[in-house]
C-alpha cells in the first residue's frame, strides 16, 4: 500500500493510462508546464511532450469541441477544466455534441472522452468558482457522471472513465485534493455505475456523495455513540444512479436521509426522491428528508459561505428527527 494524496492518485491514474494506451492525451489550461491548477498533471508534460499534454488558450468551448472531434477519430482525450464552473462555456459542445453524437450517428461514432476537474464549494472562492454543476449535466442524455470522494476511488474510477467508450463527466471536489489514504500498489479498476456501501446499518439509509461523504461519516461517529446504527451509501455514480443498491438498503432500513452539496431545487436529491418513490414508496416509514445547499450563489464571505452548505450537526439532528418521527407513527 502507498499513502497518497487525492491529487496524486488522480495523477497516477492518468500517467498509468497514458503509458498503457498511446491514444490517451490531456488538454486544458495550464495542464502542461505548470502541471495543472491542483497539480493533477504535474510532471506529465516532461514525460509525454507537447502532443500528449496540450496547454490550451482560455477558450473552453474551443478545446472541448477539439476533444470531442479527437474522440470521434479514435483518440481518448482527457479535458481538465481549471474549474468545472468554466465548462459552462462549453455546455453546447458537451450537450449537443458529446452527449448526442453516438446516438445521432447511428452508433458510427464513439465518444471516449473524460471531462474532469475541481468543483464544489471551496473556501472563499466566490460564486463563479463555487458552483455545483452535477445537476446541470445530469439532465443531458448520453453522459455518464461520476463524483469521486477518496483517493482510492478517485484513482480506480478515473482509470475506468478513461477506458470507457462514452463521455464521462468526472467531478473532483476542490477541498478533497489533499485528502490522504492508503492505495494498493497493484492496478485496480472500479465500476462507474456502482454506489459504495460505506457503512452497513439497520436504522436509516443516508445517501451522499463527494465531500459530503466525509461530513456524514463525522456525524455518524457521533450518532453511533448515541446508540443509532445508520447505513451510509456513497452514490459515486450520479448518472446512472445505482438504484438497485439504494433499494436494497431502503428495504432494510425504511428511512432515507439525503445529504448533498447540490442545490435543493432540481438537485441530485430531487432525482433520488423521485426514483425511490417510484420504486419502493411503500417501504418508507417516513417521508424522505434531503439536506442540500442553499438555492443561492455561494457568498465570498467566509461565514456566509459556511451557512450555505450542510454540516455534521445538521445531519445528526435530521437523523434524530427521523427516528422520532418513525417512533411516533409506529
Amino acid at each position: 500500500m502507498n499513502k497518497m494524496l487525492m491529487f496524486d492518485a488522480l495523477r497516477e491514474a492518468t500517467d498509468e493510462e497514458m503509458l498503457r494506451d498511446p491514444r490517451v492525451f490531456v488538454l486544458g489550461e495550464d495542464v502542461g508546464h505548470y502541471g495543472g491548477s491542483y497539480k493533477v498533471t504535474k510532471g506529465l508534460h516532461a514525460k509525454y511532450g507537447d502532443l500528449r499534454v496540450l496547454d490550451t488558450p482560455i477558450a473552453e468551448n474551443s478545446f472541448t469541441g477539439l476533444a470531442i472531434g479527437a474522440a470521434i477519430t479514435g483518440l481518448k482525450p482527457i479535458v481538465e477544466g481549471m474549474n468545472m464552473s468554466f465548462l459552462l462555456l462549453a455546455f453546447n459542445q458537451i450537450s449537443n455534441n458529446a452527449g448526442m453524437l453516438r446516438y445521432t450517428s447511428g452508433g458510427n461514432f464513439k465518444i471516449p472522452l473524460v471531462i474532469r476537474g475541481p468543483g464544489g464549494v471551496g473556501r472563499q472562492l466566490g460564486a463563479e468558482h463555487s458552483q455545483r454543476l452535477e445537476a446541470y449535466f445530469q439532465a443531458i442524455p448520453g453522459l455518464k457522471i461520476v463524483a469521486c470522494s477518496t483517493p482510492y476511488n478517485a484513482k480506480g474510477l478515473l482509470k475506468a472513465a478513461i477506458r470507457d467508450d462514452n463521455p464521462v463527466i468526472f467531478f473532483e471536489h476542490v477541498l478533497l485534493y489533499n485528502l490522504q489514504e492508503n492505495i494498493p500498489k497493484h492496478e485496480y479498476i472500479l465500476p462507474l455505475n456502482k454506489a459504495e456501501l460505506v457503512r452497513t446499518g439497520q436504522d436509516i439509509t443516508i445517501l451522499t456523495y463527494s465531500r459530503m461523504r466525509h461530513h456524514v461519516v463525522q456525524a455518524v461517529d457521533e450518532l453511533v455513540s448515541q446508540g443509532y446504527n445508520p447505513e451510509i451509501i456513497d452514490l459515486i455514480s450520479l448518472k446512472p444512479l445505482d438504484i438497485d443498491t439504494i433499494v436494497k438498503s431502503v428495504k432494510k432500513t425504511h428511512l432515507v436521509l439525503i445529504v448533498e452539496e447540490c442545490m435543493k431545487t432540481a438537485g441530485i436529491g430531487a432525482e433520488l426522491i423521485a426514483q425511490i418513490n417510484e420504486t419502493v414508496f411503500y417501504e418508507l416509514d417516513a417521508p424522505i428528508i434531503r439536506l442540500s445547499s442553499q438555492d443561492l450563489p455561494t457568498p465570498y464571505n467566509g461565514q456566509l459561505e459556511q451557512a450555505t452548505v450542510i454540516h455534521p450537526h445538521q445531519i445528526i439532528r435530521a437523523v434524530e428527527d427521523l427516528m422520532i418521527t418513525k417512533k411516533t407513527f409506529y
